[in-house]
């Protein structure tokens, strides 16, 4: 038996409060990050009390306008340029403290757009003491991991190197038709002071098909148990939209299948108090990382090519 009743959310199964989709700490175990995604029309909005939780908002399609009021009654404004689609390359994002009333509206387009979120550390931090920050599509950096059929395009607006933030980890990766990414499988689910950070994650997926004929084009991911003690079993079959949930365990890989090229939007977060990503890999698999020294990086990153699709559903 596998676990993809609890962990697996197909598109269109998690909507809530006009969000499309809405990944809280509403759900059963789940504590210490979010994920909202609206489709929004040239004056359509969406509104969130933010309390103790702060929150990347990422352009997913189309442009996007924040306001943002913290919680020193402050009003911010961003106007997120966006891109066409996840597969176009890196967006502009805002960050926005803990503390804050956010509002989001497309900016005269139809827009599609993520609302990234963490608990800051239980709401112990104090609401607000983080700046908004707006941060342009060439601030982002690219990084070009693995290498051969592992090869993937890591976007990293929201890691602790580059973002001011209290407990979020955030970033996108893109994989080419037939490569795997999230590879050797890994794990982050126990404080070990210098070596793994205990971070719950979402993982958020679209898929591009190479060439006009897909119709279908689908990824896969992999979530399995560290230990006895704490077991979990997927093997999802993804499609855009669609969210898998990792509370713990090793996970990866993240398949592109041959003829379609794979997206997801990862969101970390967890207890500890130190923000930072340290992560275990699968002893059965660690050695695959000596193999890259000598593996070219694939030519095809980044991505160049038609905009992803649009979802079936939604306005964009």
């Amino acid at each position: 038996m596998n676990d993809h009743a609890r962990w697996v959310l197909p598109r269109g199964s998690a909507g809530r409060d006009g969000w499309d989709l809405a990944v809280t700490d509403a759900r059963r175990d789940w504590h210490h990050t979010s994920l909202r995604v609206a489709a929004l029309d040239g004056s359509d909005s969406r509104a969130l009390a933010g309390g103790d939780w702060e929150f990347v908002v990422v352009p997913l399609s189309g442009p996007v306008h924040v306001t943002a009021v913290t919680a020193d009654g402050t009003t911010h404004e961003a106007a997120l340029t966006g891109r066409p689609g996840v597969f176009a390359g890196p967006t502009d994002v805002a960050y926005v403290p803990a503390g804050s009333w956010i509002t989001v509206r497309a900016a005269g387009a139809p827009a599609r757009v993520a609302l990234a979120g963490a608990l800051t550390a239980d709401g112990s931090r104090a609401a607000g003491g983080r700046p908004f920050r707006h941060l342009a599509a060439a601030q982002v950096p690219v990084e070009r991991r693995g290498a051969g059929t592992a090869s993937r395009e890591v976007r990293n607006f929201g890691t602790p190197e580059v973002l001011d933030a209290d407990a979020i980890i955030a970033c996108e990766v893109i994989t080419p038709a037939g490569n795997w990414s999230s590879w050797p499988p890994h794990k982050h689910d126990v404080e070990r002071g210098g070596q793994e950070s205990a971070l719950e994650e979402i993982y958020y997926f679209e898929t591009q098909a190479t060439d006009s004929r897909g119709t279908d084009p689908v990824g896969y991911q992999r979530v399995y148990a560290a230990g006895a003690d704490r077991p979990i079993d997927v093997l999802a079959e993804v499609r855009t939209g669609d969210v898998v949930l990792v509370p713990h365990g090793w996970h990866g890989p993240s398949i592109a299948a041959p003829d379609a090229h794979l997206y997801y939007l990862n969101v970390m977060a967890g207890p500890g108090t130190e923000r930072a990503w340290l992560i275990c890999d699968d002893p059965a698999h660690a050695w695959v990382r000596d193999t890259w020294r000598d593996q070219p990086f694939d030519g095809r990153l980044p991505l160049a090519g038609p905009v992803a699709p649009p979802v079936p559903g939604e306005t964009v």
